[in-house]
């Protein structure tokens, strides 16, 4: 599998990603090394590799290669996803957490698009089917950029389900966050559970809240209010 994902390399796409990801000293994106490979490519070759067992997703999970790492991701989410759906064990599937959990901890999901490609549908699907989101809140409590979003992004799969109780429990420890990508990820948050789950508990949380929030989270989470309650919220920072 590695190697149709090499055979894809673009070394000019590679540098362009490099710099859009914000691989370089003091960015965000740290150390990280490009292939240039295409995220549909990357799903593609992971579709044709579907079921390869869980041995073969850690190799690819410890890749040096962001590409590769995403590959793994994807290949770990289906993996998880098959197991959950075939009912072949609950064993099966924490397998595929304690993976996962394992990757983050070694460093391989750090960036936004690896967070949230794997965040919501295996460990915040996982917490949702155990109807326990401590797991979400401890990583939400760290002070690591990319532990911190998978916190919030996990609360994706309770707002599908339409249960906010995640990121409601996630909210306090995270709402005076100054990092713009964690801005981002739980504005997005707020206004999906506006969205999917109830209007009505995102307003009464930015009724409560709105002027303790930074901008960037505020203005994510109002983006589908009427104007003159965006307004309002905005005029409260």
């Amino acid at each position: 599998m590695v190697a149709a994902i090499v055979e894809l390399a673009d070394p000019q796409r590679a540098a362009s990603m490099a710099t859009y990801f914000q691989a370089r000293p003091g960015g965000y994106g740290g150390d990280d090394e490009f292939l240039g490979v295409r995220v549909p490519q990357l799903r593609g070759i992971a579709k044709r590799f579907r079921g390869i067992d869980r041995e073969q997703v850690r190799v690819l999970l410890a890749s040096r290669f962001h590409e590769v790492r995403l590959a793994g991701l994807f290949c770990a989410r289906d993996g998880f996803e098959r197991a959950a759906r075939t009912g072949s064990g609950a064993g099966e599937c924490d397998g595929w957490v304690s993976d996962y959990l394992a990757a983050v901890a070694m460093g391989s999901v750090n960036n936004w698009d690896l967070v949230d490609s794997s965040a919501d549908p295996i460990l915040g699907e996982w917490t949702w089917r155990n109807g326990d989101c401590d797991v979400l809140v401890d990583y939400a409590r760290r002070d690591k950029l990319w532990e911190r979003r998978i916190g919030i992004i996990g609360t994706f799969a309770w707002i599908k389900h339409d249960d906010a109780r995640a990121l409601l429990a996630v909210a306090p420890l995270v709402i005076d966050d100054p990092r713009p990508l964690i801005q981002k990820a739980f504005g997005w948050m707020l206004r999906e559970m506006g969205k999917r789950v109830d209007p009505g508990l995102l307003v009464s949380y930015l009724d409560d809240h709105a002027a303790q929030m930074g901008r960037t989270a505020l203005g994510y989470a109002v983006e589908h209010l009427d104007a003159d309650r965006r307004a309002h919220y905005r005029s409260l920072r």
